[in-house]
This record gives structure tokens, sequence and C-alpha cells, in this order.
């Protein structure tokens, strides 16, 4: 069993707020606001004893993001990059570029964390499958990458300092070729009963087999 670590929790949305972490710590769906500092806490996944981890939640105001990915980035040895599934569509390209940078991160790809994308709202009826985001997000880092490409050729050719060339050269994207373990997993904070359900498990037992 692995000693404690910190995991990071992103958020690509700031409507989301601290929905997520409160949902895995209380079981309980509850209301909240958009985050403006990091916080912390001690997680024990349930039924698995001895298993646990610090849970980092950082800001979900996208201004204040690129400071606490710095701060923590180093010791993370996982990262939960939470997607609105309901309107990952129109969002779809704000999303790939925040996780481009992750993803093109020096440090990150050298520590390599293990990859949650968790496709949240999957409640609402109009939200996109884990398949169906997997799918645009590969498409939309492939496009975002022969930009940033030729953006740099156009300038001096070299690399902005602490980057990395995404994936595999001459290839298009796909997520298999990262060197971090991805996973998509589907879920709810609300649960399938709304505000009073349970909560929706199954990010913990994707974090617990991090553990």
């Amino acid at each position: 069993m692995h000693p404690l670590g910190h995991l990071f929790k992103l958020y690509c949305y700031h409507r989301i707020g601290f929905v997520i972490p409160l949902k895995l710590l209380s079981g309980k769906f509850k209301k909240t606001q958009t985050s403006i500092t990091d916080s912390s806490t001690i997680y024990s996944v349930k039924r698995e004893k001895g298993c646990g981890f610090t849970l980092i939640d950082l800001p979900g105001h996208e201004s204040l993001r690129p400071q606490s990915v710095e701060r923590f980035k180093s010791a993370a040895r996982a990262v939960v990059f939470v997607v609105d599934s309901a309107v990952f569509q129109k969002e779809v390209r704000d999303v790939s570029e925040f996780l481009y940078t992750l993803l093109t991160d020096a440090e990150i790809v050298k520590n390599a964390p293990a990859l949650v994308v968790t496709c949240n709202k999957q409640d609402i009826t109009m939200a996109k499958s884990a398949k169906v985001i997997q799918q645009q997000l590969e498409k939309e880092l492939n496009t975002l990458r022969v930009t940033y490409s030729a953006a740099l050729c156009a300038q001096d050719g070299s690399a902005a300092g602490g980057t990395v060339h995404l994936g595999k050269k001459g290839k298009d994207f796909e997520f298999s070729q990262l060197p971090m373990k991805v996973e998509f997993v589907e879920c709810s904070a609300r649960g399938n009963k709304g505000e009073n359900g349970e909560a929706d498990m199954q990010l913990e037992k994707c974090l617990a087999r991090i553990s």
C-alpha cells in the first residue's frame, strides 16, 4: 500500500465549485460556490482499510488555476480533471486548451501522475458519454498541437520553456500515447435521485485503485 499521496482536483468549469469533493466526503450533494483558493483534506477510501490520500481542491476560477497547478504539480500522484458533460460540446475548445497545458507540462509528463477525466453531470439527459468526450478531446487536442506547432515554426522554432511535445510525432493524438495511465469515468455529483440521492461512487472506486 502506498503512503498517503497528493491528488489534484482540477476543474474545467467554474460553475462546478466544490461539488465532487464534498460528495465524496459526505455521500450527499451540497450546493457550493466557485472557489478562489485551494483547499485540502485527508480522505480515506471506504471499504479499503489503510487506503487514503490527500485531496487538494484547486481554485475553480480560471485566472487562479495556473498558480495553483504550479504549486502542487510536483507532488501530485494523480490528477482528477472534471468535465461538465452537459455543456461539453459548447466548451470543448476551452476544456482542451486547459488539458493541453497540463499534458505538455514537462514536469507533469516526467512524473506521469495518473489522469482521471471525470465526466460529471451524467444525470442530465443530454450529457455526452465518456467515450464521446474522449474522442472529441483527442480530436481537439490534435488540432491544438498542429496550431501551436505552426506558431512555434513561425517564431524561432523552439518550444516554450518547461513544455514538451504532446503524444507521438507524426501520428494523430490518442490518450494511449501518454506516459501516464489515463482513465475516463462517468459520474454525477447529484447521484441518480437528485440532490437528496446517494453519492455516485464511480470516482471513488477509481481513486481507490490509484491509492
